[in-house]
């Protein structure tokens, strides 16, 4: 069976199909197939599936920590965060929230929550409920009719009809974009896509996202041009490596020995649809690390200049401590936190440049925890096509060495906080330093 949708049922809840919060127990695990079916045809695309993000959306170490560990246990102690038990699941393990099965097994449980996103939960997505793409508001139905993007497909297994849903950036939306109990956007990828140049121009995630190529799109089909199923992202080294242009420079080339020298960074987001970081900005950091090295190898650390802005103090390296609304999952109610930032552990961090947007509590402090954000700081990441400066002005030192001096820049990202990763005992893998990119440049120190 061979049919096509019309656009304007994108936005349209078939009749009686409940999305969003009010989908919670409304399906059974048994009303969508396995992965491993999928694989039987389709296994090129199985495969790549297997090592995306979206197969793991419930079984990695990190989601699984902050689920079980913080949320749970928040909402047990918090009516007002109560529905984040069930919540969390309507993206990391979409079947189970169907199911009604929170809090899931545990992953070591090997239960079907741990399909995670799920070819079958995608290819039954017909459109979503209201005016924005939020909080797991897609519409699911299950069956023998899968959602695709190409008409006049056939399959022996199942019908097919063309959705061209499932090619917007809209589609991507109903999952990465989240708005917290307080009506603060918490996760806003998607929307900062709509509003940046991309949108216009009329390329959207996928295009970045699940690039086409010449392949097959199952075991019988003729080679053709098929969206590859890669979800690469903030957890693909080759996606992030050189995802921000750095250059620098020097205002001055030659600087008397008791002179004072000033260099600026250039940093371009000339990759990214979206800002950067996106996605989980409360547990993400990319902090720009500026050092002058003399000819005779002596090594100096260049804190950035302020700007003055509002809220600029969250955006430079400090030794200072947040994060102590984790003491309420804890059931420590005087829980200390832990160091804020992860880069400033010695006076040769303190004063690096962070690219961030600080989530704060209801108690105005500093939080990882996107449920319990009622508001947003400065956000001072890098939007797409954006360029920012950065100064660095530093008056020489009295030992420093005449001759060359090289400065360098290097921008760093880490997916979590490394104080935060390293009190909950996240392992390893998801603090890994990714280097994005560096720069240099010099100048003469001369008597």
């Amino acid at each position: 069976m061979i049919m096509t949708f019309l656009s304007a049922l994108w936005l349209t809840a078939a009749a009686g199909t409940p999305a969003g919060d009010a989908a919670l127990g409304s399906r059974s695990y048994d009303d969508y197939e396995k992965p491993a079916v999928c694989a039987s045809c389709h296994d090129d695309i199985f495969q790549q599936w297997t090592q995306s993000m979206m197969s793991q959306a419930y079984t990695h170490h990190w989601d699984e920590i902050e689920y079980f560990e913080l949320a749970v246990a928040h909402a047990e102690r918090e009516e007002f965060v109560a529905g984040v038990k069930a919540g969390c699941n309507g993206c990391h393990a979409p079947l189970a929230f169907l199911a009604g099965d929170v809090p899931p097994p545990r992953p070591e449980e090997n239960s079907r929550a741990n399909e995670s996103v799920s070819c079958d939960l995608c290819h039954t997505i017909t459109g979503f409920a209201g005016d924005t793409p939020y909080n797991f508001n897609w519409i699911s139905e299950p069956g023998r009719l899968k959602q695709g993007p190409k008409p006049g497909v056939v399959s022996p297994h199942h019908d097919t009809v063309e959705n061209d849903f499932l090619k917007t950036g809209d589609f991507c939306g109903t999952c990465h974009n989240e708005m917290s109990g307080y009506g603060v956007w918490v996760k806003s990828t998607h929307l900062e896509w709509k509003e940046g140049p991309y949108y216009a121009q009329g390329v959207h995630c996928q295009d970045c996202h699940m690039p086409k190529a010449m392949a097959r799109s199952a075991k019988m089909t003729a080679p053709a041009m098929v969206a590859q199923h890669l979800f690469h992202g903030a957890h693909d080294p080759g996606k992030l490596n050189g995802s921000i242009e750095v250059r620098m420079n020097p205002l001055e080339r030659e600087i008397p020995w008791d002179g004072t020298a000033v260099v600026n960074v250039q940093l371009f987001n000339g990759k990214c649809g979206h800002k950067v970081p996106s996605g989980s900005v409360e547990d993400r950091i990319m902090w720009l690390h500026v050092t002058a090295t003399d000819s005779e190898g002596k090594v100096w650390h260049l804190p950035v200049d302020a700007k003055g802005f509002a809220g600029e103090e969250y955006t430079i390296a400090a030794d200072v401590l947040a994060y102590q609304d984790m003491g309420i999952a804890l059931d420590r109610p005087d829980f200390p936190g832990v160091q804020r930032d992860g880069v400033a552990l010695d006076a040769m961090d303190v004063g690096d440049r962070i690219f961030r947007m600080a989530y704060f509590d209801p108690q105005g402090r500093m939080t990882i925890q996107q449920w319990n954000t009622k508001s947003l700081g400065a956000d001072y990441r890098i939007g797409p096509r954006e360029t920012k400066v950065e100064t660095f002005t530093w008056t020489l030192p009295e030992d420093i060495a005449f001759g060359r001096v090289e400065v360098r820049a290097q921008l760093n990202y880490q997916r979590l906080v490394q104080p935060v990763a390293d009190f909950l005992k996240v392992p390893a893998d998801e603090t890994v330093i990714e280097v994005i990119n560096t720069a240099s440049t010099w100048f003469e120190v001369y008597e």
